[in-house]
């Protein structure tokens, strides 16, 4: 009885140690493969992509505001539109050493007065290289009236007259990181330049950029 004893409380010391033994064996893999990825992390960290805006041609930038009668209370309410055809180029650059940029599902519009004066255009997939430029130069505008407020339509019409028109061009999309044999999820991001540029009622094509426009750039 002593000796099944015995052999029964040695199998049951063994069979703890074992498993301390597994218990630290998985602790200490799990710890290197840690510190390994924030090596790696570190390593490969990306710095997310400057754009800047080299051009902008105003092909059109009309104002309109109508009268239309209602058909409830038979009151005239103005319909105030612009109807705009625009250009812009943007450099994007990619600052990374290690890792490339690939972008998808990319849309731009213009803005003036925080209201859309453009319908979204699509752009198409791009892929940069590490520390490499793309440019982009979305049309942007048709034809068709956009509804805006009456102080954008009031404000344009002013800004013009002084020769001098603040316009904000916006992007969005999704991009991810490659870098050697790893690659990021995917990340929404959204830019955002301002730009002046100097214009006058009538005038059409190239136009000048007023100062240093900004891009600030989320991911």
């Amino acid at each position: 009885m002593g000796n099944d004893h015995n052999c029964q409380h040695s199998r049951n010391g063994f069979t703890s140690s074992m498993g301390r033994l597994l218990c630290c064996t998985i602790l200490t893999i799990l710890i290197l493969c840690g510190i390994i990825a924030l090596i790696l992390y570190l390593v490969y960290r990306p710095s997310k992509p400057h754009f800047a805006i080299s051009g902008v041609a105003v092909y059109q930038l009309t104002t309109t505001s109508t009268n239309s009668t209602t058909t409830i209370t038979t009151t005239p309410a103005a319909t105030n539109s612009i109807i705009s055809n625009l250009q812009f180029t943007v450099l994007s650059h990619n600052p990374n050493h290690r890792s490339s940029i690939l972008y998808d599902h990319l849309s731009s519009y213009v803005t003036y007065r925080n209201q859309a004066i453009t319908q979204p255009v699509s752009l198409p997939m791009l892929f940069q290289e590490k520390q490499g430029e793309v440019a982009l130069s979305p049309v942007m505008g048709s034809f068709t009236p956009v509804p805006v407020s009456g102080d954008v339509v009031t404000g344009l019409m002013s800004d013009e007259g002084y020769g001098v028109v603040g316009l904000r061009l916006v992007i969005i999309g999704k991009l991810r990181y490659k870098s050697g044999p790893f690659r990021s999820v995917w990340y929404g991001f959204f830019v955002r330049c301002d730009v002046l540029i100097g214009l006058r009622k009538g005038c059409s094509g190239q136009v000048p950029i007023l100062g240093a426009p900004e891009c600030d750039v989320d991911v």
